[in-house]
């Protein structure tokens, strides 16, 4: 929905713009984004810069922007009212209260990423290790996940 290289270090606003007028053109009841201010995650690695920068846009667009008239007037002579966003999910926070269960979804999430070329392209194992990382996050929560559910997408009985 946005541009290529969006949350580069350098200046911001351009994404936050692009960010708000995609929140007032599909008014979405929830945002998803990544944690802008986690730098590590322990010993597991850093989160990436962009990462940081797409986080603190998208929390910036929800908050104050998209709700304001006022903020990015040029967007109102598009016929871009504001909106006000309901929920703000944030992925990859260091204490989460919410998880959603995607073991009906999981290869959707693999297909997708897969299609991230220039970062996973050339990934080997990215399809099991996906899925692992899917288990050692549901188990560390105390979610009760049996790998054969969570690989071939099965219910949870």
């Amino acid at each position: 929905m946005v541009g290529a290289g969006a949350a580069d270090a350098g200046d911001r606003l351009p994404l936050r713009r692009d960010l708000t007028r995609v929140i007032r053109r599909y008014r979405p009841d929830i945002v998803l984004c990544p944690d802008p201010t986690v730098r590590h995650y322990g010993d597991r690695y850093l989160n990436h810069p962009d990462h940081r920068a797409a986080g603190d846009a998208a929390l910036d667009a929800v908050f104050p922007s998209a709700s304001t008239r006022y903020i990015f007037p040029e967007l109102l002579a598009e016929g871009l009212e504001p909106h006000k966003v309901r929920e703000v999910y944030i992925r990859g926070a260091p204490e989460p209260n919410f998880w959603v269960d995607i073991r009906d979804t999981i290869e959707l999430k693999i297909e997708a990423l897969k299609k991230h070329e220039s970062q996973v392209g050339h990934v080997e194992g990215l399809e099991e290790g996906i899925r692992a990382w899917a288990r050692e996050e549901a188990t560390g929560q105390g979610m009760r996940v049996e790998k054969k559910e969570v690989r071939d997408g099965g219910s949870h009985n």
